[in-house]
């Protein structure tokens, strides 16, 4: 699905589950992947980009890691100066579109993209609307 409609719709992926597909050990897959590229027509993509955690759904599917990654990123980039969303907003966003997540979860993955606070954001909207 990834391939066809983007990262929102990649699911969870593990070493564990290719390890058992092929009958070898978790190290050995990790070591074939390691620093090994695919193009495709989305772009190029690092095999280990493809091997993420698991998020829970509210209805029972999971969802991938990254795929919720985008997601935050897509609701704070749709932000306007006048509605910053707070981590606990950006919560009950998600879970509202079937994403069983934690607020510092939210606060985690925020951080690893380099995305300001809602405080941090809030500022800088101010600013940019004086100028």
């Amino acid at each position: 699905a990834f391939f066809r409609k983007g990262v929102h719709f990649m699911r969870p992926l593990t070493l564990r589950d290719v390890a058992e597909a092929v009958s070898l050990h978790e190290s050995t897959v990790s070591r074939v992947t390691a620093n090994k590229y695919i193009a495709t027509p989305r772009g190029l993509f690092e095999l280990k980009y493809f091997f993420t955690t698991a998020i829970a759904g509210t209805a029972g599917s999971d969802h991938s890691s990254e795929a919720v990654r985008h997601r935050i990123r897509a609701l704070i980039d749709a932000e306007v100066p006048d509605g910053v969303l707070s981590d606990d907003t950006i919560v009950t966003l998600l879970r509202g579109e079937g994403i069983d997540i934690a607020r510092r979860t939210v606060a985690k993955y925020r951080e690893g993209m380099h995305i300001p606070s809602s405080v941090q954001r809030r500022r800088e909207k101010a600013l940019g609307a004086r100028r």
